[in-house]
């Protein structure tokens, strides 16, 4: 850009990205409207991932040690909360925030370095995440669900957050997540001596049961091989299996003698799914997907989270996502910022050539 653009001016190019103040918000609104036209619509999925900068000093705004997803350990990086706009297999980033560690957040000495705004507050990445997504809902775009892993989806709050925005969503937990059976509900057992009214609630019948063993009690027939797309390999299958629960995030339970029995009552409805491997790995998901939803439909939704990592792939190895030598807050989101840019203009010119070709 710079030997393009400005012959023999780059430090007045980085000073544009690092240094200067310019507000994003314009652009970032611009980006999701560009991102609508070309991959949005009812069809299109709203994936929420992290992705890890890694750093060897420790000066850039917000570094520490950390999960890397990109070296499958923990390691010195920046990770940012990333929002994927994809249709069709194609992916447009439309949203990069700095997940700023607690520590950072205390230490007024390097924030103040860094130039961290004062109401930058410490928020965990699911915080960060839902709160990009309802920058997106408000923006009016167009898609049919939110998918993310098991890092934000094991997370009650994050999951309330989708379902308050009015949201179908598909999510990665644990395989020691609690779930109850459909049929649990809770009811009110004793009463207040003075006012008759109740004041103790009890799981009828039910104890909640880790994800696993619901899988382990369905038995092996159960699940079913599924292919959802084509790769470059050949098919790409693997087996799948949901039942309809109650996940283990409700009010407490209690027990006939008023003690709590379970710290979290049965809560919102949703789909258990079961995903075996074939290297013999089984994942668990959740979702509120209506319960007429077919196992193909559950199976299409949470398979296309894989094209998240594809995005932040292309924009490291093709725009230098990771390449970012400032240390400011501004200029890390200022550099972000024009790498989704440029990768959404990359993306328009791609499906420009598929078209032409077809």
């Amino acid at each position: 850009m710079a030997r393009r653009q400005c012959p023999g001016e780059k430090e007045q190019l980085h000073h544009f990205v690092a240094t200067s103040r310019w507000d994003t918000c314009g652009h970032e609104r611009v980006l999701l409207e560009k991102a609508d036209a070309l991959v949005g619509g009812h069809a299109a999925h709203l994936i929420v991932d992290d992705t890890a900068l890694v750093k060897k000093g420790a000066h850039s705004v917000g570094v520490t040690h950390q999960y890397c997803g990109q070296l499958g350990k923990s390691a010195n990086c920046q990770a940012l909360v990333s929002l994927t706009l994809a249709r069709d297999e194609v992916p447009v980033a439309v949203g990069l925030r700095l997940y700023l560690p607690e520590a950072w957040a205390r230490d007024e000495a390097r924030r103040r370095k860094c130039g961290v705004p004062e109401d930058v507050v410490f928020r965990p990445k699911w915080k960060i995440a839902l709160d990009e997504i309802a920058r997106v809902v408000g923006a009016g775009i167009a898609f049919g669900d939110v998918l993310a892993d098991a890092g934000y989806g094991a997370c009650a709050d994050f999951r309330r957050g989708l379902s308050a925005l009015g949201l179908r969503w598909v999510v990665g937990i644990t395989a020691d997540h609690h779930v109850y059976a459909r049929s649990t509900r809770l009811r009110i057992v004793g009463s207040n001596a003075w006012t008759g009214k109740p004041r103790l609630k009890r799981a009828v019948s039910a104890k909640p049961r880790r994800a696993k063993d619901v899988l382990t009690s369905l038995g092996q027939h159960a699940l079913q091989s599924i292919e959802w797309r084509k790769g470059t390999k050949g098919d790409l299958r693997a087996d799948f299996a949901a039942v309809r629960v109650r996940v283990a995030d409700g009010e407490p339970a209690f027990g006939p003698d008023g003690a709590v029995r379970h710290r979290h009552g049965p809560g919102e409805e949703a789909w258990l799914i079961f995903e075996r491997r074939s290297n013999g790995e089984t994942k668990y998901h959740l979702s509120n997907y209506p319960p007429d939803a077919s196992l193909e439909t559950l199976v299409a939704a949470l398979k296309a989270r894989w094209s998240c990592e594809q995005a932040h792939q292309q924009m490291k190895e093709e725009l230098g996502l990771d390449h970012f030598e400032g240390r400011s807050w501004s200029g890390l989101h200022h550099h972000a910022l024009l790498t989704m840019i440029a990768f959404a203009f990359l993306q328009h010119l791609r499906k420009l050539e598929n078209k032409a070709a077809a």
